[in-house]
């Protein structure tokens, strides 16, 4: 029986071995301490902090009006020219197309960690391109640079005293509390929904236009 492997210390585990290193070399610890509280504080002061963090996609939104044309027209003419031109450019990771009443919807998404003002810049850039192959008087336009979390106060604009109708709130919310507020730093878009939206009419006399030989696509 060989006594001296029975007698032998048990070896020390690895906590053991750094417990030990760390006694032995306090002024080594003492230093990556400071260097770790230093570090601690300075990502605390300087780390940008967000109650609701945007971990949406990078996506730039196109929408185009083509008012009184079905969504198949609007598909076939406006949806699927948008849609195709963007998925050769670059950085992007696909393309959604939406097409319903007289509304085109097209989603560019991009790869993660593209700077959007970068994106946006790449969709105006093609979207440009593609204007001449839509139909007459159709502009698309590109959305507002927000997201879906950034949407963070609703308002409800009512008069008690019953002086106004739906019309004139509507009025007041478009021309004043609409310009007050996208003026504020830090709105990106103030988007009214509901009233009555104010609207002119032109109602042309037939026979005045022939009497004055006024073709009438000279009106519209």
């Amino acid at each position: 029986m060989d006594t001296n492997a029975s007698q032998a210390p048990p070896r020390e585990t690895l906590i053991e071995r750094v417990i030990t290193a760390s006694a032995r070399n306090k002024f080594l610890v003492f230093i990556f301490t400071f260097f770790a509280i230093a570090a601690g504080i300075y990502g605390l002061r300087n780390t940008p902090l967000d109650a609701i963090p945007d971990l949406s996609d990078v996506q730039v939104i196109v929408y185009t009006d083509w008012e009184g044309r079905s969504p198949d027209l609007v598909e076939d003419q406006i949806t699927y020219p948008i849609s195709t031109v963007f998925i050769a450019a670059p950085k992007v990771k696909f393309v959604r197309g939406e097409s319903m009443f007289g509304k085109s919807f097209v989603y560019v998404i991009f790869q993660d960690g593209t700077d959007i003002y970068w994106a946006r810049s790449r969709v105006i850039e093609y979207l440009n391109s593609v204007r001449g192959s839509l139909p007459e008087g159709v502009n698309p336009v590109i959305g507002p640079d927000a997201t879906g979390v950034g949407w963070v106060y609703e308002y409800a604009l009512v008069d008690d005293s019953g002086k106004h109708d739906l019309a004139q709130l509507r009025s007041i919310q478009d021309w004043n509390l609409r310009y007050a507020l996208a003026s504020v730093k830090g709105v990106s878009e103030v988007a009214p929904v509901g009233g009555f939206v104010k609207q002119y009419q032109v109602d042309l006399d037939p026979n005045a236009l022939v009497a004055y030989k006024i073709p009438l696509a000279e009106v519209v």
